[in-house]
């Protein structure tokens, strides 16, 4: 495990061994295991909680940490001249960047590992936090049902990996026309959720709710007593109250999102550990 890009990269037993050194990580060990290396970031200015999360596992590790825009990497230079001379500095790579196959060649030509930090196609470290939070209160959260509520794009395709690389099984429910390939999908929110475990939002672009009845996938408390006894809802952020969630609902029981999101910060740093030393 040099890389992380996608998911689907990761075997089971990569799983383990993440939440085996986020374990670590959160009992206080690795502590400036990679002292003295040199990350670069490359983010938009619009990242929050996944910036902070890295930045502060880079510096948990020892490292230093060097920031650049996303945009830096919209060049005509081409990426593999890019990285070449980046190789003769830097000691990792962690790039949130819209464009997946950009992220894939900066790997393919880089002799550090490269993380992935999220694209328009995935989001692969946001999913493994997720599933490290639910394996801590749900030993089985592997059997568990997920549902994820909302339309083919990043957030869903990266839980499609999920269930690819881990077996979970998963369901969507979506506006017509807007699914994944090779999930079970439902345009009846009710009946999607019901028997689900775990279900996931994802807000809708501005011009799907202009043509959709978005109320129609609205999930409220309501929605969520049709789901199995001891279900949690894990919005995807930014959520929007009112929008794919009601205001009501996020003041419930059922919502877990600020728990879920603290492991960002030791399952990064445990992707990271991992993958500089290449297991």
């Amino acid at each position: 495990m040099n890389h992380l890009i996608s998911l689907t990269d990761l075997s089971m037993q990569d799983l383990e061994k993440i939440f085996q050194a986020a374990d670590e990580i959160q009992a206080q060990k690795h502590a400036d295991a990679l002292s003295g290396k040199t990350f670069l970031l490359f983010f938009p200015a619009s990242s929050i909680r996944t910036r902070i999360t890295f930045e502060m596992a880079v510096h948990y590790l020892g490292g230093k940490v060097i920031l650049f825009p996303s945009a830096a990497l919209d060049k005509k230079e081409d990426i593999a001249d890019v990285v070449g001379y980046i190789n003769n500095w830097a000691d990792f790579l962690i790039v949130r960047h819209k464009d997946k196959n950009l992220v894939s060649n900066i790997a393919n030509n880089s002799k550090v590992g490269v993380i992935n930090a999220m694209t328009d196609a995935n989001h692969p470290c946001e999913v493994l936090s997720d599933l490290y939070s639910l394996s801590k209160i749900r030993s089985n959260f592997l059997s568990l049902q997920y549902t994820f509520v909302g339309i083919k794009g990043n957030i869903g395709l990266a839980w499609r990996e999920a269930s690819l690389a881990f077996g979970i099984k998963l369901n969507q429910c979506c506006p017509p026309g807007y699914e994944m390939e090779d999930i079970v999908a439902a345009h009846d929110l009710k009946k999607a959720v019901a028997n689900s475990d775990l279900v996931i939002t994802d807000p809708m672009p501005q011009s799907v709710r202009e043509s959709t009845d978005c109320l129609t996938y609205q999930v409220t408390s309501q929605i969520m007593e049709s789901a199995n006894h001891g279900a949690l809802l894990n919005p995807c952020p930014p959520f929007f109250r009112e929008e794919e969630v009601s205001k009501e609902v996020m003041d419930s029981a059922y919502f877990v999102g600020y728990a879920f999101k603290k492991s960002l910060l030791s399952v990064q740093a445990a992707v990271i550990l991992l993958c500089s030393q290449g297991k």
